[in-house]
């Protein structure tokens, strides 16, 4: 499928033929028909992206602010190779649009396949030939509106809702400040809602279609008799309120807006203007200056927006998708009219000509821009790359990615990519964005988003599984009974119940399973097995991880996609400890922090004590509440009169018959170490990791959380009784 894509480092353009998205839960399949160019902001993330690094840090302080953490936390490398892995990612553009349903998720029942509904979503709502929404973002077209106008609703909805933050009744007056696209909206929903509307632009030419979209007066912004149509219109009161939908870093329409605005009148920020705030007609006027989120209550709630959970109406009237739905509802009763605004329609083959208008590379006159797009037929969801025309190195190992988020490109495609015996043969990814992006630039042969694709390539001996946590388990055993060998992201399993599953597809493969413990292959790891080879008697090892705060609605929080920091990431280190003592887990005991005046991160700060078989014991010391510029991880063991310390990975210091080595490296947490072990795994037949012990790490992980939960000391063996339906 087509889809107009945008490369961040460089603000390049392309049409990109991309694997069509899969319907994901909770999402609706579309076939787009119309797609509406947001010019002001597209126009502005073009312009941030064409900047040099130091004009993208100049826009973003608070990036560059994370950038310096990171640097102290995990070195200046890592971070440039995860600075450049951002800034090559690909940005599908657009955000409003409409088109027809294919597919409905199952747990979807607002809408059916062949309904015509229009949608909005920065990453859902772009211009591409076939789009997955989320149902909230969606709404029902009603008969007689066209694609084309439907394709408004996302602006339609940001108008509205700065209509509503007005709070203004039957009857007032208002200025709208910038007759722009959304402007010119906002006047005819004004409009609609019987307010009484002065237009303000620098423009002629749209002051004139404020006029005919249902404005009172209009007026340029340094006309001189501008505060006498506010006072002509007002009766002499002043203007109830005014609502900016310019886009200016200049701070003059708020100033403004202040003289025109009457005694205790209200200010809406709808558009991106300057906020520099005079106080002195604030302070003798008491006026209320009111931000204006977008389309509504929901947005930037993961809750709503990803997950659906709409807002009861007796607390919530108008949330997003009640005002997207309401916008089109007044375009079908006539009362806006927003084909007055289209001066550009242009097929979707034809996109980048319409971009050309809105850089100013073509000068024309222009406001609405739309792109539309022909009936497609089925879904085309696996696409060839340049390398699909060479031939198949049988002797090599043909590898399927599944999984291309920020991680998979940043730290374990790169990994893979530099194991000589390896043939990279198709990427998956479910929105089909990332996967087109890190084939060509990993040189895969095809982009797809069909993970059963992969499994039934017979070039893919081996699949490497980088998706959210809830689908490894899942994925690991399809793949194992499909004859692969397999690498999957930690963890391998939220529940004992998928780990049964893996389990018995593992026992029935004859394949090779490993799981991303990867501080295992470390040189620092290496080093201390060395060290304590010889060792016979218990290790102490005690681990302290500084892993900062991860918000509450992040997915790696959602208990059904990332089952938590617990279960998401501890099972790391409980891992490491069997592995330095070369021994599985007994028995945990955990706690966290608590109390009266514990925060969010709290919940996350956690100490577990593990015993080992043996007699070892390791301290985990997981804490999200810490300084975040503070180093990441330091082990500590001790054992058989020998100490080693290890820091950040960076640096180790081992320490025996009263002599100290030291090992100083690039940060290497074992990424590539384990990608060279597992092709040698897969040539000798030898899993370096057996099976049992993956598990136990596995069920110690899940004993940890069931610990928290019971206060209790917890056995491994317990958790291993647990059968198909414990959700623990």
């Amino acid at each position: 499928m087509l889809s107009v894509v945008e490369n961040f480092k460089t603000g390049t353009l392309e049409l990109a033929d991309l694997p069509a998205p899969i319907c994901r839960p909770g999402t609706l399949l579309v076939a787009n028909r119309a797609s509406l160019v947001s010019a002001g902001t597209e126009k502005a993330v073009i312009s941030l992206a064409k900047k040099s690094l130091a004009g993208k840090a100049v826009e973003r302080p608070d990036l560059v602010r994370q950038v310096i953490t990171k640097v102290r936390r995990d070195g200046l490398a890592a971070t440039v190779a995860a600075v450049r892995s951002k800034l090559d990612s690909p940005l599908a553009l657009g955000y409003s649009c409409a088109g027809v349903v294919l597919e409905s998720a199952s747990d979807v029942s607002d809408f059916a396949p062949g309904d015509r509904i229009a949608c909005a979503g920065a990453g859902y709502a772009t211009h591409s030939e076939i789009v997955s929404v989320p149902r909230n973002l969606c709404a029902a077209i009603p008969h007689g509106v066209c694609f084309e106008d439907a394709a408004y609703v996302t602006l339609g909805a940001i108008a509205m809702h700065g209509v509503r933050q007005a709070q203004l009744n039957l009857g007032e007056t208002a200025a709208v400040t910038g007759c722009g696209l959304l402007g010119l909206l906002a006047v005819q929903i004004l409009t609609a809602a019987g307010v009484k509307v002065l237009a303000v632009d620098i423009s002629q030419e749209r002051l004139e279609l404020a006029r005919a979209a249902g404005a009172r007066a209009g007026a340029r912004a340094d006309a001189t008799n501008l505060a006498s149509l506010a006072e002509d219109l007002s009766g002499g009161l002043g203007l109830d309120a005014v609502l900016l939908c310019a886009a200016t870093k200049s701070s003059e329409p708020l100033h403004m807006a202040a003289r025109l605005v009457r005694d205790r009148g209200r200010i809406v920020c709808v558009g991106d203007v300057g906020m520099s705030i005079q106080r002195r007609p604030f302070y003798e006027k008491e006026l209320t200056l009111v931000m204006s989120r977008s389309y509504g209550p929901g947005r930037y709630d993961p809750n709503y927006e990803e997950r659906g959970v709409e807002y009861p109406a007796g607390y919530v009237r108008w949330g997003q998708r009640r005002n997207l739905q309401e916008f089109i509802d007044l375009v079908a009763d006539g009362r806006v009219n927003v084909s007055m605004l289209t001066t550009h329609t242009f097929a979707i083959a034809d996109a980048l000509e319409a971009y050309d208008i809105v850089l100013g590379k073509k000068r024309e006159p222009f406001l609405g821009l739309v792109l539309t797009y022909a009936h497609s037929g089925e879904p085309g969801r696996t696409v060839n790359l340049p390398r699909a025309a060479e031939p198949f190195e049988r002797e090599k190992i043909g590898i399927g990615f599944v999984g291309a988020g920020a991680f998979a490109q940043s730290v374990l495609l790169p990994a893979v990519s530099r194991v000589k015996g390896f043939d990279l043969v198709t990427v998956c990814s479910a929105g089909g964005l990332s996967a087109g992006h890190a084939g060509r630039k990993f040189g895969f042969r095809r982009a797809s988003t069909d993970f059963d694709s992969a499994l039934s390539d017979q070039e893919v001996d081996a699949v490497v599984i980088a998706t959210r946590h809830n689908l490894h388990a899942e994925q690991a055993a399809a793949a194992l009974e499909a004859g692969k060998h397999v690498y999957v992201e930690k963890p391998l399993a939220l529940t004992t119940g998928e780990l049964e599953r893996v389990n018995r597809a593992h026992a029935g493969a004859g394949r090779i399973l490993m799981v991303g413990f990867n501080r295992r292959w470390s040189k620092h790891t290496a080093a201390v097995l060395q060290l304590f080879a010889g060792a016979s008697r218990p290790l102490v090892i005690n681990y302290r991880i500084n892993v900062g705060e991860v918000p509450r609605d992040s997915w790696i929080q959602d208990a059904r996609q990332g089952g938590g920091r617990i279960l998401g990431e501890v099972c790391h280190f409980i891992d490491l400890a069997a592995c330095i003592a070369r021994a599985r887990p007994l028995a945990v005991y955990a706690r966290r922090t608590a109390g009266p005046h514990a925060g969010d991160a709290d919940a996350d700060n956690v100490v577990v004590t593990v015993e080992l078989e043996g007699g070892s014991l390791a301290s985990i010391t997981y804490v999200a509440a810490g300084e975040p510029s503070f180093s990441k991880e330091r082990i500590e063991i001790a054992g058989s009169g020998m100490t080693a310390i290890i820091e950040d990975f960076r640096r180790s210091e081992l320490y025996s018959n009263g002599r100290r080595r030291v090992l100083r490296t690039r940060q290497d947490k074992g990424h590539s170490g384990q990608m060279r072990a597992f092709a040698d795994a897969m040539k000798t037949g030898r899993a370096p990791v057996d099976f049992q012990t993956i598990a136990a790490v596995t069920r110690a992980t899940i004993a940890v959380a069931r610990s928290l939960s019971t206060g209790a000391v917890v056995s491994v063996n317990e958790i291993q009784g647990a059968g198909e339906n414990d959700d623990t």
